[in-house]
């Protein structure tokens, strides 16, 4: 559910027009809706009632300040990557107690900049980021809490590009070595190993492959707290999808998640940290944009839009599908026509959709792209010279600019010219 409405003919972002900010903003932009985001975070939290858990939302997915201050403020921890959403996340006052950094490429100074401000735990990799963050903690005179993420090789059947817990990809150690690697992690003195992590993609649509990694991680804690280490804390990554297509049956409820997570893992009596992010932005945010110019082809039609691949990258990165829908509601038995949905950036892979069935639709016609809010604006680039397009946050009847579009002149003038020219 989400809070994208038709009122009277025209749709909404809770309540206000969303004709009403594209004629304030200008076109293309993103809208975030606060209750939707609220909505969706609260359902994760909700299913694991009665269960000692954090929920870190894995602000990969949208990562605009006052989407995070939302979350926050409702009681979200946050999944970081980098020391830019580590820097983000602390800005935007989420304390560092809060904070779970994870991925394969930590740096010694994303290290060190995350002991130094605080930190929940680092989700270490490999062997050698173990090492370098022995290392580091040391030389700060203080000690590291750690998980070790393992690789269970399961297949998320999900898109390979998002797949992430097969003994190809190149997250985790893999499971058949944790018992060695959980050994030398309680030699190193920097360190102090809290638990076990585990991720195994994105955008999953049933709930059998978290099942078979789930019960690989219960027997992995049990075989670890017979050798001695005191395993308290699971973190189980995120991954669960949202529907793209209204059309498609809808991936399982954070309910049957939790209900998941309690049946296979429950009995340990361990904190379980869940890390989604996907699932509380995506149908949380549009894409606002404008028809430039209806133009015929040869055997096909073109609806050339204001937004573009360096907008959105989704569809040209994963074959992603969107839905496409008027902000003017059609009438009823308004008859559909095929288009190729695209922008103008100069590649033929700015293409949105192909032979998309559309109700009519005429120069200048605003249309929105549903479930755009996660992975959007965080991948959007300025590739042609495009300015990144606003961003926009809803809250009843209000709504405000939360990043503004920049002018050519900023972009431009980023550039240094060296003095031999």
């Amino acid at each position: 559910m989400d809070h994208f409405l038709y009122r009277n003919g025209a749709l909404h972002a809770e309540d206000v027009p969303l004709s009403e900010i594209a004629a304030a903003v200008g076109t293309p932009f993103y809208v975030y809706s606060t209750a939707t985001l609220l909505r969706h975070y609260a359902l994760f939290d909700e299913a694991l009632a009665g269960v000692d858990h954090l929920v870190c939302y894995a602000m990969k997915a949208a990562s605009n300040q006052a989407i995070l201050k939302t979350l926050a403020q409702a009681g979200a921890g946050m999944d970081v990557v980098s020391l830019g959403e580590y820097l983000r996340a602390r800005a935007a006052g989420v304390p560092g107690e809060k904070i779970v950094f994870s991925g394969v490429g930590k740096t010694a100074d994303e290290m060190r900049r995350a002991l130094a401000g605080g930190i929940r735990q680092f989700n270490v990799e490999s062997e050698p980021e173990m090492e370098a963050l022995n290392a580091v903690a040391r030389d700060l005179g203080t000690v590291a809490p750690v998980t070790i993420r393992v690789n269970p090789d399961v297949d998320a059947r999900t898109h390979a590009k998002i797949a992430t817990g097969k003994s190809e990809n190149k997250f985790g150690i893999p499971i058949a070595r944790a018992r060695q690697v959980y050994a030398h992690a309680a030699r190193l003195p920097g360190l102090e190993v809290v638990g076990i992590d585990v991720h195994i993609g994105s955008q999953l649509t049933e709930l059998e492959p978290f099942a078979q990694a789930y019960a690989k991680l219960a027997g992995l804690t049990e075989t670890l707290r017979a050798d001695g280490h005191d395993i308290r804390r699971l973190d189980l990554g995120g991954g669960l999808g949202i529907p793209y297509a209204r059309s498609n049956a809808a991936p399982p409820l954070p309910t049957d998640y939790g209900r998941l997570i309690r049946d296979t893992l429950g009995h340990l009596g361990c904190e379980i940290e869940i890390e989604p992010g996907r699932l509380i932005a995506g149908n949380a945010g549009l894409m606002m944009t404008r028809v430039i110019y209806l133009k015929q082809g040869e055997g096909r039609d073109f609806l050339i839009l204001d937004a573009a691949m360096n907008d959105l990258i989704r569809p040209a990165m994963y074959d992603a599908h969107h839905d496409i829908v008027p902000v003017i509601e059609p009438e009823p038995g308004a008859e559909a026509a095929p288009y190729d949905i695209v922008g103008p950036v100069c590649e033929t892979g700015d293409t949105f959709a192909r032979q998309r069935p559309m109700p009519p639709l005429r120069q200048g016609d605003l249309i929105a792209f549903r479930g755009a809010g996660a992975y959007g604006a965080v991948m959007a680039s300025e590739y042609n010279t495009r300015p990144l397009i606003p961003e926009v946050m809803v809250k009843g009847d209000q709504f405000a600019v939360i990043r503004r579009r920049p002018t050519f002149d900023e972009i431009i003038n980023r550039d240094t010219i060296p003095e031999w020219l």
